[in-house]
């Protein structure tokens, strides 16, 4: 064993030492909305990756990462800034109501989500940012949602912008996707699979020099959609798993579903693992998968509940947009050039990415840039970081069900602070992964001090909190609880039930997908 750590490590150290003078090439690749098993590497039976299966198998998989939040806009402000939610401003999905505003959604809540920002303001430096004074060519494709005009990923230190705007999702995964910053092709192009040929595109024009291409997938978010060859093959498989009659059972606030058995969703999910085959091959075409480091993960929990109620996350509870380890949770790996595999159990959160790229590829950051996050370099060497604390802060409502909520977690243990009514959850992920068993009122010393260590983080932060609703009406608001359950929870299990038909048809043309 300590032979094989000893040519692992010299493995990777010549590859350092290596590309101290050629520099790495990095590829960041992010899936919108991706659960922590929807993948085959973290276990799902049901939904088919071969292609990321592949990738991990010769790489560094984090068996405990973390997205900085259970929601979009955030997590992905902080991968890219290196800065905790609260640091930058951005803490909640951009577009999402707050303050006064917020009764107009009639959800009748306690509490009204304080304001945020509504892009990734400027004066944060981003990692593109620092790798172009690297003389690192800079390749954005996807998913933006950090700001409208004037804060767009070539206002962000990107190079090129494909298809990234202030929009969270597209209005079809088939051609014409009317979206800005792409042009459409022909009827019925898959959205996956174009951002990979464009993402291929530039590597091979950029094969002569050191690049940085982040793809980021709208899949899986909704709508979903995928072809009805896809489909078949999900439907045919959820059929010889065995199709349940009930597919959903109530969770806080909605219904959850259960089990991974979304033919639809499992179609998208394959589709976005076909796209990451199209950029591999294109590295290997261009001789430069000895190159080139990828990096793969999520930007939050799955859907369990709410959008699409897409998957089931078990042994997690819930998914995006709550405060559970479904929520924030999500796939993870890091493939270095002639690395070896190894599963890390080691913490680490969205806020790490900018340092380890910048460790990776000899870059330095500003000297005046606040970094929240640590390089997980030691990490990929056999080596330890220092333990710390982390911390979540989402004072706002998802979508999805999620509470408004604080977060830290110190090793095993993980405490849940609600702002509605100031109760904490205190639960040990080591003996009770599903956050099930709420030991505060045993272990009230551990309680105090991590929620002491919580409120100091809060206001070292200078985190905005939610305010008490003066014109909340808890009859109102029961009689709101009352209708999502008994109607959101019967027709989530009638759209069920329609997508598992042997006849199910979304509409004539399967989302655009068949063009005549």
């Amino acid at each position: 064993m300590k032979k094989k750590l000893f040519v692992l490590f010299l493995g990777l150290l010549v590859f350092l030492n290596a590309n101290a003078q050629t520099k790495p090439n990095v590829i960041f690749i992010i899936v919108d909305d991706l659960g922590y098993n929807d993948v085959g590497f973290m276990g799902s039976k049901y939904y088919e990756t071969p292609f990321l299966d592949n990738l991990s198998s010769k790489s560094t998989i984090f068996s405990r990462a973390y997205a900085a939040c259970q929601v979009c806009s955030p997590s992905r402000a902080s991968i890219l800034s290196g800065s905790y939610p609260s640091t930058h401003g951005v803490t909640d999905w951009i577009g999402a109501s707050s303050g006064i505003e917020w009764r107009k959604q009639n959800k009748f809540t306690k509490v009204l989500p304080p304001q945020y920002s509504k892009q990734l303001d400027l004066e944060f430096t981003t990692i593109p940012e620092l790798l172009k004074q690297n003389n690192y060519a800079t390749f954005f494709a996807g998913k933006w949602h950090l700001g409208n005009k004037g804060f767009y990923p070539t206002d962000q230190g990107f190079d090129i912008n494909i298809a990234g705007s202030h929009k969270g999702h597209p209005s079809s995964y088939f051609s014409p996707y009317g979206m800005e910053n792409i042009t459409n092709g022909p009827n019925g192009e898959n959205l996956d699979m174009r951002l990979a040929i464009e993402t291929s595109k530039f590597i091979e024009k950029n094969k002569d020099q050191p690049f940085f291409a982040f793809l980021s997938f709208y899949a899986v978010h909704s709508p979903i959609q995928t072809t009805k060859d896809k489909w078949t093959y999900f439907r045919d498989k959820s059929e010889k798993q065995g199709i349940n009659e009930n597919g959903f059972a109530m969770e806080r606030i909605l219904p959850a579903r259960i089990k991974q058995d979304n033919p639809i969703y499992a179609g998208l999910v394959s589709s976005m693992d076909d796209a990451v085959g199209v950029v591999l091959e294109a590295l290997k075409k261009n001789n430069l998968d000895k190159s080139t480091i990828i990096i793969f993960t999520s930007d939050n929990g799955g859907v369990v509940s709410g959008d699409n109620f897409s998957t089931n996350l078990l042994p997690l509870r819930g998914g995006k947009g709550y405060q559970w380890e479904g929520g924030i949770r999500v796939p993870m790996f890091i493939y270095m050039p002639g690395g070896k595999a190894q599963k890390i159990n080691t913490p680490v959160i969205g806020m790490d990415f900018l340092p380890t790229i910048l460790e990776l590829t000899n870059t330095k950051a500003k000297p005046s840039q606040k970094v929240d996050g640590v390089s997980l370099l030691p990490l990929l060497n056999q080596k330890k970081i220092s333990k710390r604390s982390l911390f979540w802060h989402y004072p706002h409502y998802g979508n999805q069900g999620g509470e408004p909520s604080s977060i830290i977690q110190m090793e095993n243990f993980k405490l849940i602070h609600y702002w509605e009514d100031g109760r904490n959850e205190l639960y040990d992920l080591d003996k009770d992964l599903g956050e099930q068993n709420n030991i505060a009122k045993n272990y009230q010393t551990k309680e105090k001090k991590m929620w002491n260590n919580l409120n100091n983080w809060l206001q070292e932060t200078n985190a905005k909190l939610p305010e008490i609703d003066k014109e909340h009406i808890a009859e109102k608001e029961e009689i709101h609880k009352n209708k999502v359950k008994t109607e959101v929870w019967a027709n989530q299990e009638k759209n069920r039930k329609n997508m598992l038909k042997k006849d199910f048809q979304p509409n004539i043309n399967w989302w655009g997908s068949q063009i005549d």
